[in-house]
């Protein structure tokens, strides 16, 4: 008899809650943390997708200025929700890490085109036959891209650069060719064994003001760990020292998971110092 009894309240018990859930009335909207913006590029010849977060405050501080942090592989299903988690979170009041910024991810349509300068090593042509657009997509941000967050955005001067894998090897090219693009470079397991190299070969440019420079990679394999060393190395010994510079290897983390720790520590490392 106890036991149908306590069944029987239970089961009461049970459709009660059931019934008050459904009844409650529930609202719902979409999770927002920034805008999508296309853009027409006449250098490119193609229209590009950007990917936009600004900061929580930019709405009510309509005379605040910010950074800007420009993110290759910044489609939404890239880098960019994660980078804009870590630089929402470093930018809290408690926390202080990084200023708050405005990010701006650049959605990809073919990074091996736009991310790499022309090869004249055969296995890389095999492999990547659409190479060799970095010059125009290099174009494209200097004349195109950053004039436009200017225009539209309320922007401070400053501005940072990541670039991982093929991002790390055209924001490696970048420093050296254009460096006046960026003051800060975030640089995490460039490709640098593109073209035999050949990047590590080129006279390092004279700094017209300071930068910082931060490198890291993860556990890649011996051709991946060399170069990003050698690229520290580099800037460490031939250059004229008008910037910081910082390396990190990150020993538990591979290709595939360095850049969120490795982004991390280079936001400590460039704007803690600052």
């Amino acid at each position: 008899m106890y036991p149908k009894l306590f069944l029987l309240i239970l089961s009461f018990f049970l459709w009660k809650n059931a019934t008050i859930a459904q009844n409650l009335e529930t609202k719902s909207k979409p999770i927002t943390i920034g805008e999508s913006v296309t853009i027409s590029s006449k250098i490119l010849n193609q229209e590009r997708i950007l990917n936009i977060y600004l900061p929580e405050s930019y709405a009510k501080e309509t005379a605040a200025t910010y950074p800007v942090i420009y993110l290759l592989d910044g489609s939404l299903n890239e880098d960019f929700i994660h980078i804009v988690g870590l630089v929402q979170f470093g930018s809290f009041s408690w926390i202080q890490m990084v200023p708050e910024s405005i990010v701006v991810g650049i959605s990809n349509i073919d990074r091996k085109h736009d991310f790499t300068f022309p090869t004249k090593n055969e296995q890389d042509k095999k492999d990547f036959p659409t190479t060799g657009g970095s010059e125009k997509f290099i174009q494209f941000i200097e004349k195109e891209l950053q004039p436009f967050i200017t225009k539209n955005y309320r922007t401070t001067t400053t501005k940072t650069l990541i670039g991982q894998s093929l991002g790390g090897l055209l924001a490696t090219e970048i420093l050296f060719t254009q460096s006046e693009l960026f003051d800060n470079y975030i640089i995490v397991s460039p490709s640098l064994w593109w073209n035999d190299e050949s990047l590590l070969q080129m006279q390092l440019p004279t700094f017209e003001k300071e930068k910082s420079i931060f490198i890291a990679v993860g556990k890649e394999g011996p051709t991946m760990e060399r170069t990003a060393k050698e690229l520290y190395y580099k800037l460490n010994v031939e250059g004229e020292k008008k910037y910081s510079l910082a390396f990190k290897f990150l020993e538990a983390q591979d290709h595939g998971d360095a850049l969120h720790l490795a982004v991390y520590a280079a936001f400590e490392a460039i704007f803690k110092q600052k």
